[in-house]
C-alpha cells in the first residue's frame, strides 16, 4: 500500500534578537516531528518589527539555509510569525436569526453567525489576523460549543479578534517574498507560543502563556479550551539591559553580559554585600558592581512587566480562570528565579515552557526561546491537514486567519 510522503511545515520567527526557522515533518497519520532548526542574529528588528529590510532579509536567508542544511530539505514556504505593539486583541459578538423557529440549526447558520462576528468595525488601516471562536448562545442559553442540531430562533457567537496595522504586517511578508519564499499564513507570535507549550488539559483548565522576548512581551490566556484574551507589551529583555546600563553606568554591551552572567529576577539575602569585578577598558581603573543593586534593577523592570499583565487580566476578569497557572517562554524565561517572581505577582503557579506534544530534536524542544518557532510549525500542521485557500502571498487582504478549530486542538 502506498504511503504518502511526509509533508514539510516551516515556521519562521523574525524576532528582535534572533531569526529562527523551524522545520517540521508531518507524517501520514498526523504525527509531527521537528527535524531542523536554523538561527541567525537579528540585526534589522526593533521591538518585534522590522526597521531594516535589507539586514532582516539577510538574516532570514542565513536562518533558512541553516535549517535546510540540518533537515536536508529545500524550504519553499513558511508560516510567518508576526509581532509588534500595534497588534491588538478585542472581543466581538455576531448575531443571526434562524429563519424558522421549528427547524434545527444547520452548518449554514453557524457559518452565517461567524461571518457576522468577523464583520468587526475596525479602522481602514487595520487587518484581521485571527478570528477565534469562543462559544455560541442559542435563545439566551450560553456556553454552547456545537449548536448544530439544536432548535432555536436566535443564535449568537462570541469571538476574539487579533488585528494589526496592514502596512506593518506587509513588511515582513515582503522581506520573506524577496527571498523567493511563499508565506502560507501569518500568525500572532503569542498564539504560536501557546500552541507549543500548553497541553489540551491545561487549555481546558485555564492557563496564561507569557512570551518574554528581547524587544516585546506577548501573552495569551486560555480558558475552557479556547483563547479568551491576547496582548502585547513593548517591553522586553533589551529594556532590562538598558536599565542596567543606566543604573550601573556601563556600556550596553557590558550591561548585557552582566545580565546574562550575573543577573536574576530576585535579589535574595545571599547576594547582600557581594560584588562583581569589571575588567578595565582603555586603561581605566578596574570597577566593581554591587550584585544586589544589579539584581534589584532587573527585578524592578521584570516585576513591572508582570504587574501590567496581571492588571490587564484582573480588569478582564480572567485571573481567577488560571487554574493551570502560567507558563513562561521566550529568551527572557531563562532569567534565574523569574518563575518565582511571576508567582509572587500573578498569584498562580508558574512553570517554564517546554514543548510536550511534538517529537524531534530534544535540545530544541526543551529550550523556551524556540517556543514561537515550534508553535508556528504546529499551527501550520493543522492547516496542512486540510484544504487551504489562497496564500498570503496573493495579498494580505485576501486571507483571514480563522482559528476556531485550530486553537481547540492539542
Amino acid at each position: 500500500m502506498f504511503d504518502p510522503e511526509p509533508q514539510l511545515v516551516v515556521g519562521l520567527e523574525i524576532g528582535t534578537s534572533k531569526v529562527c526557522a523551524v522545520v517540521g515533518e508531518l507524517g501520514a497519520e498526523g504525527t509531527l516531528s521537528i527535524i531542523g532548526l536554523g538561527q541567525a542574529r537579528s540585526r534589522g528588528v526593533r521591538k518585534g518589527e522590522i526597521v531594516d529590510t535589507a539586514a532582516a532579509a539577510e538574516d532570514v536567508r542565513t536562518a533558512i539555509a541553516e535549517a535546510e542544511q540540518m533537515a536536508d530539505v529545500e524550504i519553499r514556504s513558511v508560516f510567518l510569525g508576526v509581532s509588534g505593539a500595534h497588534l491588538q486583541g478585542c472581543d466581538n459578538r455576531g448575531r443571526h436569526n434562524i429563519p424558522s423557529h421549528d427547524r434545527e440549526i444547520m452548518d449554514e447558520d453557524v457559518q452565517d453567525v461567524v461571518r457576522n462576528a468577523k464583520a468587526i468595525n475596525l479602522p481602514a488601516d487595520r487587518h484581521v489576523i485571527h478570528v477565534i471562536r469562543q462559544h455560541f448562545i442559542v435563545d439566551g442559553q450560553e456556553g454552547i460549543i456545537k449548536p448544530v442540531g439544536m432548535s432555536g430562533a436566535h443564535m449568537e457567537v462570541d469571538v476574539h479578534v487579533v488585528h494589526g496595522i496592514t502596512n506593518r504586517l506587509q513588511t515582513p511578508i515582503r522581506v520573506v517574498k524577496s527571498l523567493q519564499l511563499e508565506v502560507e499564513n501569518i500568525v500572532f507570535n503569542g498564539v504560536a507560543s501557546s500552541l507549543a507549550v500548553l497541553t489540551a488539559a491545561e487549555k481546558e483548565r485555564g492557563a496564561l502563556v507569557i512570551d518574554l522576548g528581547a524587544g516585546i512581551t506577548e501573552y495569551a490566556v486560555y480558558a475552557d479550551g479556547i483563547i479568551r484574551h491576547t496582548g502585547t507589551l513593548a517591553v522586553g529583555g533589551d529594556h532590562v539591559t538598558n536599565d542596567l546600563a543606566y543604573g550601573l553606568k556601563v556600556a550596553m554591551g557590558r550591561a548585557e553580559t552582566l545580565k546574562i552572567e550575573h543577573g536574576a529576577a530576585l535579589a535574595g539575602p545571599e547576594v547582600k554585600g557581594r560584588t562583581v569585578a569589571l575588567p578595565s577598558d582603555l586603561g581605566l581603573p578596574e570597577r566593581v558592581v554591587n550584585l544586589e543593586h544589579l539584581r534589584r534593577i532587573m527585578s524592578a523592570r521584570i516585576e513591572e512587566t508582570f504587574e501590567i499583565i496581571a492588571a490587564e487580566l484582573e480588569s478582564a476578569g480572567l485571573l481567577e480562570c488560571l487554574r493551570a497557572g502560567a507558563v513562561l517562554c521566550g529568551g527572557g524565561a531563562r532569567v534565574p528565579e523569574i518563575d518565582k517572581l511571576a508567582e509572587r505577582v500573578l498569584g498562580v503557579p508558574v512553570a517554564l515552557g517546554r514543548t510536550k506534544t511534538i517529537n524531534g530534536l530534544v535540545a530544541t524542544l526543551d529550550q523556551p526561546e524556540f517556543a514561537t518557532g515550534i508553535g508556528l510549525v504546529k499551527f501550520g500542521s493543522f492547516q496542512t491537514q486540510r484544504p487551504r485557500g489562497p496564500r498570503w502571498a496573493v495579498g494580505i487582504r485576501k486571507k483571514l486567519g480563522a482559528l476556531g478549530t485550530v486553537l481547540r486542538r492539542g
